[in-house]
């Protein structure tokens, strides 16, 4: 059993190494909510909201997710007898629609803390609560594959100098961000720059139209430019044109914001809407609903791989420990923290060795990083005490 007795809800900004754009938007300084979550026990962990300020990849944004927390998230959680570490999410769900991001900032802290009163690395308690890895009687893996993502450059020969640079750093795959009129000419810069042999994908965050004959025009020719997958090509809510799209192409489709729970999984299965998945547990409302997509998918032999959303070192250590469930089968957005942050907020960055691999911290009880607290003080904006008492 688990009780929270405090929960400390904090906004910090930090500043990316270089500004990120995708068809959504640009993004130079990370607004970031941070949660501080304490048991009636005395043990502590650390989660992170991964919600933007602008609802362009999301209808959950950094503020809508301070009210959400504020007013119905923690208090649904705070003081409450939680009796396994699925529990939370049938805590929250049965009263709270919508707000998955807020959600999971809560959901995925009491996994870690329940790693943590179990004296189990979080990764292998994901692994134990899997019930596909039960059935198969599989444990983590000690590694995970790193891909990069690069945001939209200004001409196809920049966008060919950085796949040059990222490249040589020993990436498992480079995804590329692309738009109308910023795709077919860019795509054939980057494959020219990242060879033959390297993996190259291309996502699109929904900003194409299957109404738009110029689009559909590029969809076509972007499939013979031997893409690894095509990331959500169209609308996030369209799993019929995708459906539609799929039966004409041969390159693969991930959806990425299609997919916000096991139920759109599963429609995007019986559909033939794509044949891979962009799992970001953040965006799904936390590890339950993570892992239950991770095996439908295990069980029909669809690939998943875990995205990012441009994490400080906090929301990088639940992504490492997801992506250590097995059918997390290709490279995922988990680069060291260099590539984002000139200083993260845990005090031994995460690193990538020569091969493209990150280290899951198995050895370690709970998200296996020390947090900078006073770092954290530093760049905190504003902040919020919710105590059970």
């Amino acid at each position: 059993m688990i009780q929270l007795a405090n929960v400390e809800l904090r906004e910090i900004r930090l500043n990316l190494v270089e500004p990120f754009q995708t068809s959504t938007g640009l993004t130079e300084t990370k607004r970031i909510l941070l949660l501080e979550l304490t048991t009636t026990d005395g043990l502590s962990t650390w989660s992170e909201c991964v919600a933007e300020s602008h609802p362009g990849y999301s209808p959950d944004t950094v503020d809508t997710c301070w009210f959400a927390l504020s007013q119905w998230v923690i208090p649904a959680v705070l003081g409450r007898n939680v009796d396994s570490p699925a529990a939370t999410h049938t805590l929250i769900a049965n009263n709270i629609r919508g707000h998955k991001m807020a959600r999971a900032t809560v959901e995925m802290g009491m996994w870690a803390l329940w790693a943590l009163r179990d004296e189990v690395s979080l990764a292998a308690l994901l692994v134990r609560e899997s019930q596909h890895c039960r059935a198969e009687s599989i444990t983590p893996k000690n590694k995970v594959e790193a891909g990069v993502a690069l945001g939209m450059q200004s001409d196809p020969n920049a966008l060919a100098a950085r796949v040059n640079t990222v490249a040589s750093e020993g990436y498992r795959r480079i995804r590329i961000k692309i738009s109308p009129e910023r795709d077919v000419a860019f795509i054939r810069a980057a494959r020219e720059a990242a060879g033959a042999a390297l993996s190259l994908a291309a996502d699109a965050n929904g900003s194409y139209s299957l109404e738009n004959s110029g689009h559909v025009s590029a969809l076509e020719e972007i499939d013979t430019l031997g893409l690894a997958m095509l990331e959500q090509p169209l609308a996030h809510d369209d799993l019929v044109g995708h459906a539609a799209l799929q039966r004409k192409l041969l390159t693969p489709i991930c959806l990425d914001e299609t997919i916000d729970g096991d139920s759109a999984a599963a429609s995007m299965l019986a559909l033939g809407s794509g044949r891979v998945i962009n799992l970001k547990p953040g965006r799904v409302g936390g590890f339950n609903q993570a892992i239950a997509i991770h095996d439908r998918c295990a069980r029909t032999g669809v690939p998943v791989w875990c995205g990012g959303m441009l994490e400080s070192g906090i929301g990088r250590a639940y992504n490492v420990a997801l992506a250590s469930l097995p059918n997390f089968s290709q490279p995922g957005d988990l680069s060291p923290s260099s590539r984002y942050w000139e200083r993260d907020i845990i005090t031994s960055p995460w690193t990538m060795d020569a091969a493209g691999l990150v280290k899951v911290p198995l050895e370690r009880p709970g998200i296996g990083v020390d947090v900078n607290v006073g770092y954290i003080d530093d760049l905190t904006v504003r902040r919020a005490n919710f105590s059970a008492d």
